[in-house]
């Protein structure tokens, strides 16, 4: 929650789905699991960290509005930062923000352990997973135009309630081909924003207390419209840094538009590398090739949403179709109140969080 911002459109998305994370969490330790083991679940704690005066003024307002928002929030003098983190590079206009009760999780071993929980209902006929099967097309009604299956390259899957399009960065594209013969126009604005994330395999040179990130991560999330429109490559750098249950150390991270490319950049790695080590000075002694055999680069599409919120809610002119989408490097955070928004809505339940400021209708072309 350290980069939130309260009163903000996702605030409550946020807050939600972290009390469904804890939630979750709950019942792995009710059921005799360990979250640690099954999730990556860490309470870490994090740091927002300013290097300058302008900086630390930013992070005491955003402590003080986290903290009228019902978080625990503390603003640390470069002392006190230097006390919670000693391998970070203090000054004395250095300092943070800091919320306790932030906690972080492992992407994988999470959906490892949803994907198996819901493989026990397969055998009633509740669940199937269909890999490596495009979607080609929507079935509908000759009657009513109601969507009623969707045709993929190897067989018709029938829908009795919804048809969820949950596809990340590829949604624009896929919801173009799907409505490429149809009377629709809609137009879905998410971008790929490509990201790097390098992966330092048993690295015990440091020893990190919390997660970490410079204030500029905040503004790094925001693209410039006008540049993402043009499609000119912008690619911005912020330093982050965790460990994560394996004793890795992750470092990021960096964000930029170049279509659908996944390719792994020597050159942005050197520099999310060079960045890492102006925070963590111990970084220094070392040289990236060092770790030739030991480290791994993560490149993902984030879905990028040009007004900075994701879409999620019915699809107008398509009944039975509802979009979960954009939400950048969010997504993982949101996720369990985004799947709850869409479960609520399909199953005409009362909202826990209002999806107005989500709404696809008026925000896509038509």
């Amino acid at each position: 929650m350290i980069h939130k911002t309260p009163e903000s459109h996702k605030w409550d998305l946020a807050v939600r789905s972290k009390q469904l994370w804890e939630a979750l969490v709950d019942s792995v330790q009710h059921s005799g699991m360990d979250p640690l083991k099954k999730l990556g679940w860490k309470k870490t704690g994090s740091l927002l960290i300013g290097r300058a005066p302008e900086e630390l003024a930013l992070l005491e307002e955003r402590v003080k509005r986290l903290s009228e928002a019902g978080l625990r929030a503390e603003f640390l003098s470069s002392n006190d930062l230097h006390l919670k983190e000693p391998e970070l590079e203090v000054s004395k206009e250095s300092g943070a923000a800091f919320l306790p009760d932030d906690c972080q999780l492992d992407a994988h071993h999470t959906v490892a352990f949803i994907e198996e929980g819901n493989r026990s209902f397969a055998s009633h006929g509740r669940y199937a997973e269909f890999y490596h099967d495009p979607v080609h097309c929507l079935i509908r009604s000759s009657q009513n135009g109601e969507v009623q299956a969707v045709q993929t390259s190897k067989k018709v899957l029938y829908c009795k309630k919804a048809v969820i399009i949950a596809t990340g960065a590829w949604t624009r594209p896929l919801i173009q081909n799907l409505l490429s013969h149809s009377e629709i126009l809609l137009d879905v604005p998410v971008k790929p924003r490509k990201g790097h994330l390098l992966v330092l395999e048993n690295f015990n040179q440091i020893q990190l207390n919390h997660g970490l990130m410079e204030v500029g991560y905040v503004d790094h999330q925001i693209a410039d419209s006008a540049m993402v429109d043009h499609e000119h490559r912008l690619t911005s750098i912020s330093m982050t840094a965790t460990s994560d249950m394996m004793g890795n150390l992750l470092l990021g991270s960096s964000r930029e538009f170049c279509g659908f490319s996944t390719e792994t950049e020597e050159s942005i790695i050197q520099r999310i590398w060079e960045r890492a080590g102006e925070f963590l000075p111990n970084l220094k002694q070392f040289s990236l090739l060092n770790f030739s055999s030991s480290r791994k680069v993560r490149v993902g599409l984030r879905p990028y949403s040009t007004d900075g919120k994701p879409f999620i809610g019915p699809v107008p002119g398509l009944s039975k179709v509802f979009l979960a989408t954009g939400h950048e490097g969010e997504g993982l955070c949101m996720a369990l109140g985004t799947a709850e928004m869409v479960a609520d809505m399909v199953l005409g339940r009362t909202f826990k969080v209002d999806p107005a400021p989500f709404s696809v209708q008026g925000r896509c072309c038509r």
